[in-house]
């Protein structure tokens, strides 16, 4: 690298962050903070546009960047760049498209310069380094949201679980612990409409399918959370992360009583980070790569 700042990119299903990151002091650059809210559903030009716009914004702080890491919600190619999100009610006229090489294209950078990684993945690898989960030796964790991210740490490293397509009830695990299904359950109960989970919260308390509608949801994650910790290495705790977490106080207590009914009393953590977890997690590739004779661990 030229100098001594990587772009940090978290992209989801309704928003975009992006910030540079110090890899002499491994910290945020504040000033290169930017966050947008996206639409999923616009065609390709769009997308791809939407996305450099808001990279270009952080990198202009310290022009000029090299190296981007970007953080993808899947399923997706990382290695090659190619999306495989179909069917998901996101980014689906990105399917079976590089989009590695659309995006360096729109930013004037090679492909080479960018890597991507699962948004999950890098979401619990912060959080173990430097926020919720910080000194655990094992781990899982999910983020909440338009999708459903999942992945596991063990042996100073964070994977992709890629529970999303788990066989749940009668779909998969995404279907009932997304946004979507707010949306769905709520209209099936009280035949109105919401768009997403913060106007669910933002009804009058006494509304009488709110709390009936993160009640069923606590007790679906409890469900989900018994065959995550069956199919992993004795994890000590559980991060949830993502928007939908931020409303904690209406499901945690359901999820907390399922549990303890189903035989675990597992530590659950609310995420601390925030976006700057899979900011940090997507930069650990390059920030490797500038300081070679360190663990990713130590770097973050």
């Amino acid at each position: 690298m030229t100098n001594f700042y990587v772009a940090g990119v978290d992209i989801g299903g309704s928003h975009i962050t992006s910030a540079l990151i110090d890899t002499r002091t491994k910290r945020i650059v504040e000033e290169s903070y930017v966050r947008q809210m996206v639409n999923a559903g616009e065609n390709v030009v769009d997308i791809i546009a939407g996305w450099g716009a808001v990279i270009r914004k952080s990198m202009l702080v310290r022009s000029p960047i090299e190296k981007i890491g970007i953080a993808m919600p899947g399923p997706f190619d990382y290695e090659n760049g190619i999306c495989l999100i179909k069917d998901q009610d996101k980014y689906e006229m990105l399917y079976m498209l590089n989009v590695k090489e659309l995006l360096a294209k729109d930013l004037g950078t090679d492909s080479k310069n960018i890597h991507m990684m699962n948004d999950a993945g890098c979401f619990l690898q912060g959080e173990v380094f430097g926020g919720a989960a910080q000194g655990a030796r094992s781990a899982i964790g999910i983020t909440l949201g338009t999708g459903l991210g999942s992945a596991r740490f063990h042996n100073n490293i964070a994977s992709d679980a890629d529970l999303w397509c788990m066989p749940f009830k009668n779909s998969i695990a995404e279907d009932y612990l997304s946004t979507r299904w707010f949306v769905k359950r709520y209209r099936e109960l009280s035949g109105q409409y919401i768009n997403n989970v913060k106007e669910l919260i933002n009804l009058k308390t006494e509304e009488p399918y709110r709390q009936m509608v993160f009640d069923e949801f606590g007790s679906n994650l409890a469900l989900f959370f018994i065959k995550f910790i069956a199919s992993s290495k004795q994890p000590e705790m559980i991060i949830i992360g993502g928007n939908i977490a931020l409303t904690q106080q209406f499901f945690m207590p359901e999820l907390q009583k399922n549990l303890y009914r189903m035989g675990t009393n597992i530590n659950i953590r609310i995420a601390k980070l925030g976006e700057a977890a899979p900011i940090f997690g997507a930069a650990g590739y390059w920030l490797a790569a500038a300081n070679p004779k360190q663990t990713i661990a130590s770097l973050l």
